[in-house]
C-alpha cells in the first residue's frame, strides 16, 4: 500500500534521502537483493523499487526488503479522478532513480520516449532537475548492435547519467562488454551524487 503523505514531502528539508530503483527483464536483475541491501547500507537512505513484469523471473520479492512496486498496483491505485496516479505519486517521491539493470528492450523504449509500463511512465515523467542513473546490461552481441550506442547517448542527451557496464563472462556463457556495472560500483555512484548533493552522511 503506497500510504503517500499529501503534502508533507516537500516541506520537510531534514528528510531522508529517498532512492527509487527501477528494475528490468536482464539477468542482471538476480541482483537486486544485493543492491537494495547495499543501498540501505548508506546512512538516511530510503528506497522503493519499480520493477517491469519481466525483471521478477529474476529475483524472489521475498528477499527485497522494501516495498516493491509493479504495473498491477498502478492499476489498482486508481480507480477514479481524484485517485493518486502512481508514476505521478513515485516521481514526486525521489530525490534519485537508479536503473539497474537497464535491458536492451526498455533501453530503447526511454530513447524513444515509449511509457507502456509502471516503470517506463516514472521515467517520460521523471522531474530532469533530479539526478537518474542507468546501467545498462545485455548479451555482448546486443550490446554491439550500432543502435545501443545511440540509444544510451540519447539518454545521456536527456541528461541521465550512463555507470557503463563491463567485460566479462555472461551467464549464457558468451565473453565480452555487455554486463551490468558491479553492484558496489553502482553504490559508489550513487554515495558520489550524495555528496554532490551535500547529503547528510549520518542519519
Amino acid at each position: 500500500e503506497p500510504g503517500f503523505p499529501a503534502a508533507k514531502s516537500s516541506s520537510m528539508p531534514q528528510k531522508k534521502f529517498r532512492v527509487l530503483v527501477g528494475v528490468t527483464g536482464s539477468v542482471a536483475a538476480l541482483k537486486l537483493p544485493l543492491l537494495v541491501a547495499e543501498l540501505l547500507k548508506i546512512p538516511g537512505l530510503e528506497v522503493k523499487v519499480v520493477t517491469t513484469e519481466r525483471a521478477k523471473h529474476f529475483y524472489n520479492a521475498q528477499e527485497i526488503p522494501v516495498t516493491l512496486y509493479s504495473d498491477e498496483d498502478e492499476w489498482q491505485m486508481w480507480k477514479g479522478r481524484s485517485d493518486p496516479v502512481l508514476h505521478i505519486e513515485l516521481r514526486r517521491w525521489a530525490d534519485l532513480m537508479l536503473v539497474a539493470p537497464l535491458d536492451a528492450n526498455t533501453l530503447a523504449k526511454l530513447a524513444n520516449g515509449i511509457c507502456d509500463n509502471l516503470l517506463t511512465c516514472v521515467i517520460r515523467a521523471w522531474d530532469l532537475s533530479k539526478p537518474l542513473l542507468f546501467c545498462p546490461a545485455m548479451n555482448t552481441a546486443m550490446w554491439e548492435h550500432p543502435i545501443t550506442a545511440q540509444q544510451v547517448e540519447q539518454l545521456k542527451g536527456f541528461g541521465y547519467t550512463e555507470i557503463p557496464c563491463v567485460v566479462k563472462k555472461l551467464v549464457c556463457g558468451d565473453e565480452g562488454r555487455g554486463a551490468m556495472a558491479e553492484v558496489w560500483t553502482i553504490v559508489e555512484s550513487v554515495k558520489r551524487i550524495l555528496e554532490e548533493r551535500d547529503m547528510p552522511t549520518q542519519s
